[in-house]
């Protein structure tokens, strides 16, 4: 991998686990990225669902696909997405994480927040896949300054992807078939986090509260807002960021993509 062109570095709101069955613009647009950007030799995937209080990465060639949810139709129960993992990456991670311990795991396998958004982006699973744990015992700083670590990963011909959405309220989110309109606080939080990563100013969103008021409501919870440090930690400067899927899914779920190079 020619090192003036690195690998992008993408941020994906996954949302709905049905997307995994479903054409629609933000799987459509998922499919574009896969299209367009160069085929990497392997995918390192940090997703919102694998949230635990321990650092670690898959290291294990045959990755099942986990069905981490409950309550959806039984075609999505049975969908998968054979991916291969990557053991030498693992090891690989693990080596640019020291010294924070990093455990090598053959248990967990990819979950939705990983695969419902990579069956679109290479439908044909033939990229393999390393997920990384997020420690949530952590702060925020901690977790943007790992993600740095993995810069040179993007040299290596790795696509880092973050899996979460910025904006993710399931306590307000409409459950019910008909679309509605964003809530202002949700349109108002996400444009602040949209003027921070273009003005290359990550404090604010490390620390997120200072965002203020609709900061809460955004993220009540973590899990689906990490993600998105460990696409800004290994940014490098001047490059240029893209929004290639945009759009609000129940009212207070942000589907909004972050391409980074």
């Amino acid at each position: 991998m020619n090192t003036n062109n690195p690998m992008p570095v993408i941020f994906f709101g996954h949302g709905n686990p049905m997307n995994a069955l479903q054409s629609n613009g933000y799987t459509k647009g998922w499919a574009d990225i896969g299209n367009s950007i160069p085929r990497p030799k392997a995918v390192l995937a940090v997703s919102a669902h694998w949230y635990f209080p321990a650092t670690a990465v898959t290291a294990m060639k045959e990755l099942r696909t986990i069905h981490d949810f409950g309550g959806f139709p039984r075609e999505l129960f049975e969908f998968e997405y054979p991916a291969v993992g990557d053991v030498p990456l693992a090891h690989r991670v693990k080596d640019l994480l020291a010294p924070i311990p990093v455990g090598l795991d053959e248990s967990w396998g990819l979950d939705h927040g990983t695969w419902s958004v990579l069956c679109h982006v290479f439908p044909k699973a033939d990229i393999p896949v390393v997920q990384l744990s997020i420690d949530e015992s952590q702060p925020l700083v901690f977790h943007y300054e790992l993600a740095k670590r993995l810069a040179p990963l993007r040299d290596e011909g790795v696509l880092i992807m973050g899996s979460g959405n910025i904006v993710h309220n399931l306590h307000t989110y409409a459950w019910g078939k008909h679309p509605i309109e964003p809530f202002d606080w949700a349109v108002r939080f996400e444009e602040k986090v949209r003027k921070q990563i273009l003005l290359d100013d990550v404090a604010p969103l490390i620390d997120y509260e200072l965002l203020e008021g609709d900061a809460l409501l955004s993220v009540p919870t973590l899990d689906h807002y990490l993600p998105l440090l460990y696409v800004l930690g290994p940014r490098k400067e001047g490059e240029q960021i893209s929004f290639p899927v945009q759009g609000f899914d129940g009212g207070s779920i942000s589907m909004l993509t972050i391409q980074i190079g």
